[in-house]
């Protein structure tokens, strides 16, 4: 009989989670997550890796996994270090004979798998399968090595003939926790007092609570208010809580899977019939295969060159919502105050740091990792990279910010709720608020529009 240790990193779930599924269960497993300590240390700009609304809704993730762990009969273990270090330390303590982790896109994640197996002893095996994604390594379409350059290129040969295998369902039983050993979780506010206290505003008119049993009741939701059927056609929009899937936060950590998204969208589909719309919910989960893929590929190139720098002024006027851009600071506002941003946004904001403002694609990178309640590393940075033309297609997306704004926001009521000083301009000055009132607001750091110079 075997001692098996579950690191569980990006993967907060129990069904179609490959960690947990035995052919013939262990004796004893111990479920452990390490928060990396380095995530707290200040980086560029003194803000640390993971901010406080990434961090409360982790907190809630692992709070409901270990509830779901013990009402099956085992339990979870969480510490705070060199994730690495703790986990060598405790297969040695507890006599574990077999380590199963994941395998993430992060080159940081894989050269931490690397240097476990270098530490652990003889008769200690390793166990490292892809999960979480719709497709595992075994059935892309072309090798690591040969991933296409582009996401169009890649979708066409996955398409071509591909099956995405069913999610399994989530184990009934699981082996008992190793007789001794530590279990539990240090309270948040003994990690960080900022995320403890942390609290979205209200403004954002949603509320991402952290948790598998939290991801499926929002799936549910989704379907139940025919998100799949209008999905395309509302995607780009700025307010509203059912425009988008809004799942992104239990897909980065882990509380749902794709194939758990995707098998769900396919049932709707056989009920209420597929559609463009539908089909670009499982459109957008491919594209995150993509990166996630591309990134395994890219190893530390996906984050450019190191060390970051520090920035300048203009960079510190976009991260704080003062570049005088309406559009841009309101969606850094709304980031900054509930830990999350429409793609649409995200697409603006970013091309705007990068395109009008000459700034390090790098530094906004590392903004997006330190706020987003839904970072993961290949969607983050290859995003970024993306939009910088600095990636696998060179040729960037630059975006007409004053255009985008008028055409997704009209009225200018997302520019009003996120800039309130915007609000009590006429709803056709919110866009040029340097036209209606020169006097209060300046020209915008990126220069004027072409038609207003």
């Amino acid at each position: 009989m075997s001692r098996v240790l579950v690191w569980l990193r990006a993967d907060l779930r129990l069904a179609d989670n490959p960690l947990l599924r035995f052919e013939s269960p262990p004796e004893a497993m111990l479920c452990v997550h390490v928060l990396d300590r380095r995530w707290l240390e200040p980086e560029p700009a003194s803000r640390p890796r993971i901010g406080p609304a990434r961090l409360r809704f982790l907190w809630e993730s692992l709070i409901a996994l270990r509830g779901e762990l013990l009402s099956r009969g085992s339990d979870l273990l969480v510490r705070v270090g060199d994730p690495v270090a703790e986990v060598a330390e405790l297969v040695e303590r507890h006599a574990i004979d077999e380590v199963r982790v994941r395998r993430d896109a992060g080159w940081e994640e894989s050269r931490g798998v690397a240097r476990l197996a270098e530490r652990l002893g003889r008769g200690v095996s390793l166990w490292h399968p892809d999960g979480g994604m719709l497709l595992d390594e075994a059935h892309l379409p072309t090798p690591i090595e040969g991933m296409p350059p582009s996401f169009s290129a890649f979708r066409r040969r996955a398409e071509r003939d591909w099956a995405v295998p069913a999610a399994m369902p989530a184990p009934v039983t699981l082996p008992p926790w190793p007789e001794g050993a530590s279990r539990g979780l240090p309270p948040l506010a003994r990690v960080c007092g900022e995320a403890a206290d942390w609290s979205p505003d209200d403004r954002g008119e949603f509320r991402f609570a952290g948790g598998e049993a939290a991801g499926q009741e929002r799936l549910e939701h989704f379907l139940a208010r025919g998100g799949p059927g209008h999905y395309k056609r509302t995607r780009n929009a700025l307010m509203g809580s059912d425009f988008s899937t809004r799942l992104s936060p239990w897909l980065a950590h882990g509380c749902l899977s794709a194939r758990q998204v995707h098998d769900a969208v396919r049932a709707w589909e056989a009920a209420h019939g597929a559609s463009d719309s539908s089909y670009w919910v499982t459109f957008e989960l491919l594209w995150r295969d993509y990166f996630h893929w591309a990134a395994r590929q890219e190893g530390a190139a996906l984050f450019g060159r190191r060390p970051l720098p520090d920035g300048d002024a203009a960079f510190a006027a976009w991260r704080e919502g003062r570049t005088g851009m309406p559009l841009v600071d309101a969606a850094m506002g709304e980031l900054a105050a509930t830990g999350w941003l429409s793609n649409r946004a995200r697409q603006n904001v970013a091309s705007y740091l990068v395109h009008a403002l000459g700034g390090d694609w790098r530094l906004g990178a590392a903004w997006f990792e330190h706020c987003l309640v839904d970072y993961d590393a290949a969607s983050n940075w290859g995003n970024w990279r993306y939009v910088a033309g600095v990636g696998r297609d060179t040729r960037g997306q630059r975006f007409d910010t004053l255009w985008q704004a008028e055409h997704y926001d009209p009225e200018g009521e997302y520019l009003a709720r996120w800039q309130p000083a915007l609000a009590e301009l006429p709803c056709e000055g919110r866009h040029r608020p340097w036209r209606q009132a020169p006097e209060r607001f300046p020209p915008p750091l990126g220069g004027l529009p072409a038609t207003d110079a």
